[in-house]
């Protein structure tokens, strides 16, 4: 089994392995910096399991920032039926695209 890690960012869990790009909410940093995060909360070397009671302690995730985009827009729409209401909202969430660089 390979090496892997559950983080915590922007209220959301994300499970990662070395080498993963993914989306997380907007962090502030420019592109091509490196970001060292600390709220692990799950890390395994491939044999053992630490499980952190909410964060393992000293264990963090370096994350290195490929650019920032913005999401799907997500539109709310709400309608009463027979009484003139109706009311539309569009959304569309700040992204921070990242890849992990390692484990520790």
């Amino acid at each position: 089994m390979e090496a892997y890690a559950v983080l915590k960012t922007g209220g959301k869990q994300y499970r990662v392995t070395p080498g993963v790009t993914f989306e997380i909410e907007r962090l502030e940093t420019e592109a091509g910096q490196d970001v060292e995060l600390n709220e692990v909360m799950a890390v395994s070397d491939g044999k053992e399991l630490k499980i952190g009671m909410p964060y393992v302690e000293g264990a963090k995730i370096v994350l290195s920032v490929i650019g920032h985009k913005r999401g799907k827009k997500v539109v709310n729409f709400k309608k009463k039926r027979r009484k003139g209401y109706s009311r539309k909202v569009g959304h569309r969430q700040e992204l921070t695209v990242v890849t992990v660089k390692s484990i520790a």
